[in-house]
């Protein structure tokens, strides 16, 4: 099985070609918890919904239909494997540091009226440190919206706000599934304040907004993706547990076409140890934030996980023994703001391609679009994927 960070990163990169082709501007959300959230609802899927939801988390071999009872067993001992590796990610990223502050939550508000079992509470609870809350849709769906908003703010510092606009809940809901994510680090160095000038940041050749553009002369994990006329660079937060990584192409226009040759599996490549050299890099990178929610059900079904949100289809017997249960919504709100200290960000929910680098000083000039994530290095999880096209 391939590991969580690499299944994660695969996902994450489909879901951003998906919200990308529902977005022509910014696009920013964070895959690590919306994987998450796609781990509790796997852990009360059965049947054919379970197996759409594991090809987010396996591999495309793990997940064929035609299996032996061995081959069953085996999907079986994998699943509890994800949730295991879930648990101890979970784990592993709410460490408390003096360094930065990172935390993923979720939880489950279901309608009180249905029975959800216990089992199911117990582990969601085990594996993912989080409940399943019983609201009372049916005769107060606009409180429980609010009540729903009120734990989201709660849990990003107010960063998010407004999950649920006024009427997407109402009393026919039965189940709401929420996920946020909240980040602020420092980087390693800070860029000095004095050094930020504003600067023209061009959206294509003929069109160019100011912004103000931070600047800082250090060494970096850097490579030259020749094949991909692009660069990579990666910028560590204090004590390196995160590291923000910069996708840049070399021509102003090169943002889409990027995009189409890089996979998922060369992300990996490029960024793990050892494969990225500390250069002198002369470093232009834009204050900015962004801040977007996205209602994930139709890019999520674009992805083959349509049944899942099924009102006929969807198979949560693992959840309740009610007929009829399905997730009506799956909304993500995210939020980031890079600065010259550091990031702050929230969210509510190698083929053919040569890595060298070239003798000298290095330039790398964010003025114009490019792709962002951070990760976080000890399990190879991207907690936000980030394009930034416009100020």
């Amino acid at each position: 099985m391939e590991s969580l960070g690499a299944a994660t990163t695969q996902f994450g990169f489909d879901l951003f070609k998906e919200l990308s082709k529902r977005n022509s501007g910014n696009v920013f959300f964070s895959p690590a918890s919306i994987s998450t959230a796609i781990g509790m609802l796997l852990l009360g899927a059965r049947g054919a919904t379970a197996a759409q939801l594991q090809k987010v988390l396996f591999s495309e071999k793990d997940t064929e239909n035609s299996r032996t009872k061995a081959e069953e067993k085996e999907v079986i001992e994998k699943t509890e494997e994800i949730h295991h590796q879930f648990q101890m990610l979970l784990s592993e990223l709410s460490k408390l540091n003096n360094y930065y502050e990172l935390k993923i939550a979720n939880r489950l508000f279901g309608e009180k009226t249905y029975l959800f079992l216990q089992k199911y509470l117990d582990y969601v609870e085990k594996y993912y440190n989080a409940s399943l809350e019983p609201v009372d849709f049916i005769n107060a769906a606009d409180e429980s919206r609010k009540k729903i908003n009120s734990w989201v703010e709660s849990q990003t510092h107010e960063k998010i706000k407004d999950l649920f606009p006024d009427a997407t809940l109402s009393s026919s809901t039965k189940l709401v599934l929420v996920n946020v994510v909240s980040f602020k680090g420092q980087w390693d160095r800070a860029f000095k304040k004095e050094h930020t000038k504003e600067e023209a940041f061009w959206l294509d050749k003929g069109t160019s907004k100011p912004v103000m553009m931070m600047a800082q002369r250090r060494s970096c994990s850097f490579a030259l993706l020749e094949d991909l006329q692009a660069k990579l660079l990666g910028i560590p937060y204090k004590n390196g547990d995160l590291s923000m990584f910069l996708l840049l192409p070399d021509d102003v226009d090169g943002l889409e076409e990027m995009i189409n040759k890089i996979s998922p599996e060369e992300l990996v490549e490029w960024t793990s140890p050892g494969q990225l050299e500390d250069r002198p890099v002369d470093l232009r990178l834009p204050r900015f934030e962004v801040e977007d929610s996205y209602d994930l059900e139709a890019a999520l079904a674009a992805l083959g996980l349509g049944g899942a949100f099924s009102e006929r289809g969807a198979d949560y017997s693992g959840m309740s023994p009610h007929s009829g249960l399905h997730a009506q919504k799956f909304l993500h709100r995210s939020f980031v703001a890079v600065t010259e200290e550091g990031t702050e960000a929230a969210a509510a929910t190698g083929a053919g391609f040569g890595v060298t680098s070239v003798p000298g000083h290095e330039t790398f000039h964010c003025d114009h679009p490019f792709l962002f994530f951070i990760r976080h290095n000890g399990s190879d999880s991207i907690i936000f994927f980030g394009r930034f096209f416009s100020p």
